[in-house]
C-alpha cells in the first residue's frame, strides 16, 4: 500500500484529501504539527508528499528541499498560488508537479497515479532493473543513483532524467527543447534558468562522485556527455 502525506494547514483541505485518497487503498498522513514536519516525514517514510506552499514557521519551498535532502519520493505542490513564479520556485525547489486550487480531486488522483508510476513503476516488483553505462559510469534510473568505482549518490528525479538523456545521446547532443521535454512534459511553466539550474546540480552529482567535466556546453545548442574519467571512447 502506497504511504501519501499531506502538509496543509487548512483542517478542511486537509480532511477532504485525505478522506477522498483514502477510497483508493491508500495509506494517507495528514501533519497536524507543523514545527516537526521532518520528524513526521522520517517516521512515516511516505511514497509521496502533497504540500502546501502557505505554511506556519516556513513555508513549503523550504520544506521540499528539507525532504529532497533526505528522500527522493515524489512532491506535488498544491497551492492557491498561481503566479508563474510561484511554480517555477516549486519545481526548481526539488517539486515533481504543481496544482492549483480550487482544485479537482480527480485530478489530484491521476497526478497522484502519475508520478508513483514515474518514481516507482507499476511493475517495479518484477522487472529486470535498468543500468546505463558509460565507460563504468553507472546509473540507476529506478533507484535514481549514480555509480562510478566505489562512489555513489543519490539524485532527484530531474537530475536522473537528465542524466538518462545525456547518456542515451552520447556522444551527441542532448538539445535544451529535449531535455525540457524530457523532464517536464507536457508543464507550461519553465523557463530556461529552470534548466541551467539542474544541469548545474547534475554537475556537481559527478564532482560527488570524483569525476569534472563531464558535461559540456554547447552553445546554441545543448549540452553533452564528455567522457573525462577514461581514456577510452567510442
Amino acid at each position: 500500500m502506497n504511504k501519501v502525506m499531506i502538509i496543509e494547514d487548512d483542517p478542511k483541505i486537509a480532511a477532504y484529501l485525505k478522506a477522498y485518497i483514502s477510497k483508493y487503498d491508500y495509506s494517507v498522513l495528514a501533519i497536524e504539527q507543523f514545527d516537526h514536519i521532518m520528524d513526521s516525514f522520517q517516521t512515516y517514510k511516505p511514497d509521496l508528499v502533497l504540500l502546501d506552499i502557505n505554511l506556519p514557521y516556513y513555508d513549503g519551498f523550504y520544506w521540499c528541499r528539507q525532504i529532497r535532502s533526505e528522500s527522493i519520493c515524489p512532491v506535488i505542490f498544491i497551492s492557491a498560488r498561481i503566479g508563474e513564479m510561484d511554480q517555477v520556485m516549486a519545481l526548481e525547489n526539488g517539486g515533481d508537479d504543481y496544482i492549483t486550487k480550487p482544485f479537482s480531486p480527480d485530478i489530484v488522483m491521476a497526478k497522484i497515479r502519475s508520478q508513483l508510476r514515474r518514481a516507482y513503476g507499476e511493475y517495479a516488483g518484477s522487472q529486470k532493473e535498468r543500468v546505463l553505462d558509460v565507460h563504468d559510469v553507472k546509473l540507476y534510473p529506478e533507484r535514481h543513483q549514480l555509480h562510478y568505482n566505489n562512489n555513489s549518490v543519490d539524485l532527484t528525479k530531474n537530475e536522473t532524467n537528465i542524466l538518462e538523456l545525456l547518456i542515451e545521446r552520447y556522444p551527441r547532443v542532448a538539445g535544451r527543447e529535449d531535455l525540457l521535454e524530457k523532464l517536464w512534459d507536457d508543464q507550461v511553466f519553465v523557463d530556461e534558468n529552470t534548466l541551467n539550474v539542474n544541469m548545474s546540480r547534475v554537475r556537481k552529482k559527478f564532482q560527488s562522485v570524483g569525476i569534472t567535466g563531464a558535461v559540456e556546453t554547447v552553445r546554441g545548442s545543448g549540452y553533452r556527455l564528455n567522457v573525462t574519467w577514461t581514456e577510452r571512447s567510442l
